[in-house]
């Protein structure tokens, strides 16, 4: 008898896992996720969790910039949060010439770049608001970048593999 308690429920627990993710593979295909960045699911602990899975040593994922789609690679070696002129034009900042003031070193060399304030920034159930941001010229940069401008505020621990961001 204890047997057949202790199956049921396995299955009734193998079963609920599996709605859930067929429900998440459906939300992110609806979502229409960009290729390479990896899905941001909630962390059982908290609601307001998020784990982002690596690809290959990197941590790629979707955030919503003042309620638009970006997709990023987190890089807690980069100060703050850097954007590629087209998606930042994209979102509605297009600094002037006269703007990229700040200086920055980036894999293709030293460069310049526009300081902007993002107003939000949510990655999964995550949000910071008023996140200070460079705008970057897109032959300076490969990918958007999550940066510690981002990353300073939440608590974030990465392990086997998995970047856990807390709030």
């Amino acid at each position: 008898m204890n047997r057949i308690l202790f199956a049921a429920l396995v299955l009734m627990i193998v079963s609920a896992v599996s709605v859930h993710m067929i429900q998440q593979a459906e939300t992110e295909a609806a979502s229409g996720a960009s290729p390479g960045a990896s899905p941001v699911r909630s962390a059982t602990n908290s609601n307001r969790s998020v784990v982002i899975a690596s690809d290959q040593g990197h941590y790629f994922t979707e955030a919503l910039v003042d309620g638009r789609s970006v997709a990023f690679m987190v890089d807690t070696g980069a100060t703050q949060i850097a954007l590629r002129e087209s998606d930042a034009a994209r979102l509605g900042y297009r600094p002037r010439t006269s703007d990229y003031t700040v200086r920055v070193n980036t894999a293709n060399g030293e460069g310049r770049a526009a300081r902007v304030e993002l107003t939000r920034v949510e990655v999964g159930d995550i949000t910071v608001r008023d996140v200070t941001a460079l705008v970057v010229p897109d032959n300076a940069l490969n990918v958007n970048l999550l940066g510690m401008s981002f990353l300073s505020r939440v608590r974030w621990t990465q392990d086997h593999g998995e970047l856990v961001l807390e709030q």
